[in-house]
This record gives C-alpha cells, sequence and structure tokens, in this order.
C-alpha cells in the first residue's frame, strides 16, 4: 500500500512543440488547484526531450501564458533534458536486473505482426519477436522491457480503480530508441521521482499510459503518486482537439484581457461552482476561490466542449 505524504506536489509538464490549448489549460489550472486546495506545492517541467519537434520561442510562450493566467509555480523550473544522466542510470538498472532486451523491430514490422487492435494512446501491441533474442544481422532499434501476463491496478481520483494486463495491451514496451534516446515512460517516472512529485493530475488521453509507469514504479522500488485524470475538452462533436485547435498563446493574445473569463469557464468544464461576483475578477481572486472551494468529486466523468 502506497502513504503519500502529507504535503502535496503535483506539477504541471507542458512540451514546447506548440502553443498551450484550452485541454492543456485545463490539465494545468486543474493540477495547480488540487495541489493548492490542500497546501501544497505546484511544480512546473518543461518536457523537452522530443528536440526535433520544438519550436523555438514557444517556452517564453508557455511561461508567459501561464503568468497571464494568475498559474505561478513553487521553485525552479525542472528540465527534461537536464536528467538524461539519472534516465542512463535508472536505465542501467534495469539492464543489471536482466528487465530490459534489444529490439531490433521497427514501428511497420510490429504494426504487421500485431494481433491485438492499436490504441488511442499509439500503443501499438508488441509481440514479443526479440524477446530471445536479436535476428541476424538486425541493428538494435529499440530496448524494450520485460512485462508479466498479469493486471497492473492503480486508483485514479476520478475513475476509480484502473486495470490493465500490459502483455496484452501493449507487451514489452520500449525504454530506450537505438541512437540512445529515451522513451516518454522511462523520462516521466523519473523526472516525477527527482522532484518529490507525489500527484499527477493531466488528461484522459494519458490513462492508458500509467499502468506502464506504474509497472516502472513497481521494478524501481519507487513510490506511486496519486493519479487524477480529467476529462478531455472536444471540439463540435466530440472531435478531438488538435495542436492547432482552441490555441490559448499570450503571444498570439487572442485571449489578452479576458483571461478571467476563460478560467471561470474552466472551473465550470470541472463541475465546480464558482459565484456570479467573480464575473470580472482577477485571475488570481478567481484561483483564490478556486484553491478554497476546489472538490474533486465534482469533476464530471465525461468531457466535451469548453463553453466560454
Amino acid at each position: 500500500m502506497n502513504h503519500l505524504p502529507s504535503i502535496i506536489t503535483g506539477r504541471f509538464a507542458p512540451s514546447p512543440t506548440g502553443a498551450l490549448h484550452t485541454g492543456s489549460l485545463v490539465a494545468a489550472v486543474g493540477s495547480w488547484l488540487m495541489a493548492k486546495n490542500t497546501g501544497g506545492r505546484w511544480l512546473l517541467r518543461i518536457d523537452d526531450l522530443d528536440s526535433p519537434r520544438q519550436v523555438p520561442g514557444m517556452v517564453d510562450d508557455i511561461l508567459a501564458t501561464l503568468e497571464s493566467f494568475g498559474l505561478l509555480w513553487d521553485g525552479e523550473i525542472a528540465w527534461q533534458s537536464r536528467n538524461i544522466e539519472a534516465y542512463c542510470a535508472t536505465f542501467e538498472e534495469l539492464q543489471k536486473l536482466g528487465l530490459v532486451y534489444p529490439c531490433g523491430c521497427s514501428r511497420k514490422e510490429i504494426a504487421l505482426s500485431a494481433s491485438a487492435p492499436h490504441h488511442d494512446d499509439d500503443c501499438i501491441p508488441y509481440p514479443g519477436t526479440c524477446r530471445n533474442g536479436l535476428r541476424p544481422g538486425a541493428a538494435v532499434r529499440s530496448w524494450r522491457v520485460r512485462v508479466t501476463d498479469e493486471e497492473v491496478c492503480f486508483d485514479d481520483l476520478r475513475r476509480g480503480q484502473v486495470c490493465q494486463n500490459l502483455a496484452s495491451y501493449c507487451g514489452d514496451f520500449g525504454l530506450r530508441r537505438g541512437d540512445g534516446g529515451f522513451a516518454y515512460q522511462l523520462a516521466v517516472v523519473v523526472d516525477d521521482h527527482l522532484t518529490g512529485v507525489s500527484q499527477v493530475v493531466r488528461g484522459d488521453d494519458l490513462l492508458g499510459s500509467t499502468p506502464r509507469q506504474v509497472y516502472l514504479q513497481s521494478l524501481l522500488g519507487l513510490q506511486q503518486p496519486g493519479y487524477c485524470h480529467l476529462p478531455l475538452v472536444t471540439g463540435p462533436g466530440g472531435v478531438k482537439l488538435s495542436k492547432r485547435d482552441n490555441l490559448v498563446s499570450q503571444h498570439l493574445g487572442n485571449w489578452t484581457g479576458r483571461e478571467g473569463r476563460l478560467l471561470l469557464s474552466v472551473l465550470r468544464f470541472l463541475g465546480q461552482e464558482p459565484p456570479q461576483c467573480l464575473v470580472g475578477a482577477s485571475c488570481g481572486e478567481i484561483l483564490e476561490w478556486g484553491a478554497k472551494y476546489f472538490d474533486a468529486t465534482r469533476i464530471p466523468l465525461a468531457g466535451g466542449e469548453l463553453c466560454y
């Protein structure tokens, strides 16, 4: 049984591959309110491992946008790119335990050979082709961690108990690319451990990958954070927002002077009932109310459009 610390440490971890959109703002506000509601800390981490896809100047835009909504972080900003040595050490630890192996399969080969369906979180189930050794002459395309044929479970504050059989859902999953780069699943587990994160609040689109992180935490003997996956903001007809939809950018100025209005909409989307007296209030006043009265039991199960 996991015993979480009494002082909550939450976090928000955007990637500088594009401006924040309303969905990412919901995640930021939700994680901020849930940490501050308990008198906890809210950390900011820039997930900048995917350097080829980063947009110049986007980090500054993200920081300015958060500040414009009153979402101020505690302590120094963390950067994934500065944690490479820790990723290497963790990977070597798993290697010594005999839990990882080299894989020579391409994504196309895995997609063609996998019998299970392709999940929404972009995880193609791996059939175990290289589990007992590389094919002769095959180059190493990735390093995978061995999973067991049993359910991995965790408690989600909104969803209740979530269980997933990794063997059938995703199979042995990648931790490192053949070129040496690290996968998100390993990086996020190490990142959260390094900064003492005890509460992870993020969108439902990441729910399917959480059991992989819980599994790695158990292999490494790390404390499991508490989890809460928030409903997703969708477009008309329930269509998932792309990274170009409903942008919230300080540099674009598309919400300048109307930040409080959008913030109140986010609170309502999360099932809260801000009083009428907050209409026209500053972001600081709105967040102060939210931190005091936020009720996680009111977060709806279903997502939908964000009504301004």
